[in-house]
């Protein structure tokens, strides 16, 4: 099942609002209330996480990969020849000629 940003903004929401309450109540015996306070606090640190990792798009996680799929494929000649062309301004498609 697919999660988008919304679902898990209201989650994070829910355990934050649980926490607030946690706070304000009477303390449970035996020590339970600080340590429901320590999970809230841990599962709002993964909420957090998890919504700064689906920041990045699919194709923004490849384009990470830079230019080495492409060194694999046409060698380290390819980057000097393509930088070589800009350097002479003589990328790109050819200018149309005048009839």
């Amino acid at each position: 099942m697919a999660t988008d940003r919304a679902s898990i903004q209201a989650l994070k929401n829910l355990i934050a609002e649980t926490d607030l309450i946690l706070s304000t109540t009477v303390p449970l015996p035996e020590n339970r209330t600080p340590r429901c306070r320590e999970l809230l606090r841990a599962a709002l640190a993964l909420t957090d996480d998890i919504l700064k990792q689906q920041r990045m798009t699919p194709s923004e996680l490849l384009g990470h990969k830079g230019g080495s799929a492409t060194a694999a494929k046409f060698g380290p000649e390819h980057f000097r020849e393509i930088a070589a062309m800009r350097q002479k301004h003589a990328g790109g498609r050819p200018r149309k000629q005048a009839d």
